[in-house]
């Protein structure tokens, strides 16, 4: 014969069956708000990869040269302030916070040097193509062009899921959109591109980063309170794939791969058990609001463009 329970016992686990999932909720969403609010430590010293003093010795070009900065709030300099941006860094070294990288730098090889940046904070591929092309000049054939260019990140990550996604503010999207997207992306590079190329019938080098992961690979942008978005790392490797291949149509256009060397430096940066976790350097290399980076992210940043410019000017 069964046994009844009786009434007061199925109370106490209904009450404690709530009690473990209020807890469990309550813990969860806890470690959530911590890992969304908590300050990851930025690190100290060099960024990036170390970048050879010899290349510097001898000069790479001796007729006029102009530096110009197109694109979006990387290469304007957010996160990096008081000439501790990249684009700063690369016309001339910082050497009492860069000791290591004196003489590194662009005005010591290009003695005829001439600098303009143009780039400006929030804007996509196309305000690139409408705002900044325009400003460029038409120079003459003594003059050589330098490019440094960041565009397309925008693209992806406007409205960050605020609105519903489209061709130039993707996050939220499909992979299945992100194909057609992508190559309408790719596009308007095409065209931000040939008309830079335009302005200088002398000849010009453009380098063109790609677009970094904040999340590391992981894909997760809801743990730091931003829509979720689940197709966001093959939605990024499609657009980098995209700008690597307009890198390889042009032999002017030089791919520096920003994506490869932030990994590991996100917002998972102090996790040893992530795959591409650096135990020689757990540091975040982004500003707080993750589009852009911080003072040693501007540093990996300019130690990647000069390796890329060594490759094609001193060797």
């Amino acid at each position: 014969m069964k046994t009844k329970v009786k009434w007061y016992k199925l109370r106490w686990r209904v009450i404690g069956s709530i009690f473990l999932m209020i807890v469990f909720s309550v813990g969860y969403a806890g470690c959530r708000f911590y890992n969304a609010l908590r300050v990851r430590s930025m690190g100290v010293g060099p960024a990036g990869p170390t970048v050879s003093a010899a290349p510097f010795e001898k000069i790479w070009n001796e007729q006029e040269i102009v530096f110009w900065g197109v694109g979006d709030s990387i290469t304007r300099g957010y996160g990096g302030p008081g000439g501790l941006n990249y684009f700063d860094l690369l016309v001339q070294n910082d050497n009492e916070m860069y000791p290591d990288m004196r003489g590194r730098d662009l005005s010591g090889v290009f003695p005829k040097l001439k600098a303009r940046n143009i780039a400006v904070d929030y804007t996509i591929s196309q305000e690139h193509i409408d705002w900044q092309l325009v400003k460029v000049p038409k120079y003459d054939d003594s003059v050589h062009g330098v490019i440094v260019l960041t565009s397309g990140g925008n693209d992806l990550i406007h409205d960050y899921g605020r609105s519903e996604p489209r061709h130039d503010a993707m996050y939220g999207c499909s992979y299945k959109q992100a194909q057609e997207w992508c190559e309408m992306l790719k596009g308007r590079l095409d065209t931000l591109l040939n008309g830079l190329m335009e302005r200088f019938p002398g000849g010009c080098d453009i380098f063109f980063a790609t677009i970094f992961d904040p999340t590391d690979g992981v894909g997760d942008p809801q743990t730091v309170m931003m829509n979720r978005w689940g197709a966001c790392v093959k939605v990024l490797a499609l657009a980098n794939e995209k700008i690597a291949e307009l890198c390889e149509q042009y032999p002017n256009v030089h791919l520096v791969d920003i994506h490869s060397e932030f990994l590991g430096h996100g917002i998972h940066c102090d996790e040893f058990w992530r795959k591409h976790y650096h135990k020689d350097d757990p540091h975040f290399w982004y500003a707080p609001i993750l589009e852009d980076p911080n003072i040693r992210g501007h540093d990996a940043i300019r130690r990647l463009y000069l390796n890329e410019m060594v490759r094609v000017y001193a060797q």
